[in-house]
């Protein structure tokens, strides 16, 4: 029989304010667990915790910048108290978005910040809860990557590397804790209607593109975290919740030299110097 880990857990979601976060929360406290929203947007992630409340859920905000890894530690500490014993299963969402030019033309800000929140946010996550996580007999983590972690998209370079990097440590994660009771599962979806496209760091020329792919391909955040925590409870490593997902993954790996040539085209028409 599979364990439910996903069932009345004790749950951390950093960026729950918004988007997969937030419908990752819903959907937890939907499945009788208890919720701890965390976001670097207090007001958001009060929102979410609202909402769960509203429907008889437990749920508490707390503000976190995932990239300090201070704030990460006190979360944890903060999260156990509120439970009263160790969280069962964490969720490293929070993440950002910066697109648009080549490599050599993104301010270097830009990379800071990407990767400040999105490769760092989740290491601080990982080494914070990994040990917390393995003293229990059953636990989960799943960190939220994308198709961009094996895609290598031209003009998104620091989102990229960024979920690269995440994807690594997931798999890294998983050997370890091979034959132990955690699980742990990335998550690489392409296109999820969410607000990274219109809250990062987007240049404006690409930016009505994105906008429109997301409208034509976006999937709903819901049936996302639905998917997603149905894998976790299979111990299931990798999820690509969208056809294109797979397909970009399948041809990667099996026709990596016809992919390259296909991304090199794609660069000429959506990027412009």
């Amino acid at each position: 029989m599979t364990e439910q880990i996903t069932r009345n857990a004790r749950a951390v979601v950093t960026g729950a304010g918004s988007g997969i976060g937030r419908a990752f929360a819903l959907e937890l406290a939907a499945r009788g667990g208890r919720v701890v929203c965390a976001d670097i947007d207090e007001t958001s992630a009060g929102a979410t915790v609202e909402r769960i409340r509203e429907k008889g859920g437990l749920a508490l905000a707390v503000p976190c910048d995932v990239s300090e890894l201070a704030q990460v530690e006190a979360l944890a500490d903060r999260a156990a108290e509120w439970f009263g014993e160790e969280p069962d299963l964490v969720i490293n969402n929070a993440g950002v978005g910066a697109g648009g030019k080549r490599v050599g033309e993104i301010p270097m800000a830009d990379w800071h910040w990407v990767m400040g929140v999105n490769m760092w946010g989740v290491i601080h996550g990982c080494h914070v809860f990994a040990p917390r996580l393995r003293a229990l007999p059953r636990a989960g983590i799943i960190n939220v990557c994308s198709t961009a972690s094996f895609a290598a998209a031209p003009g998104m370079g620091p989102y990229n590397a960024s979920k690269a990097a995440v994807l690594a440590l997931s798999e890294t994660l998983a050997a370890e804790s091979a034959g132990s009771g955690l699980h742990v599962t990335a998550l690489c979806p392409t296109v999820v209607k969410t607000n990274i496209f219109t809250s990062g760091r987007i240049d404006a020329s690409v930016t009505p593109l994105m906008n429109r792919w997301v409208s034509l391909t976006g999937v709903s955040a819901k049936g996302v975290a639905r998917t997603t925590l149905k894998a976790l409870d299979r111990n299931r490593l990798y999820v690509l919740p969208q056809v294109d997902a797979r397909l970009i993954w399948r041809t990667k790996r099996y026709l990596p030299a016809l992919y390259a040539r296909g991304t090199g085209l794609l660069s000429r028409f959506t990027l412009v110097s």
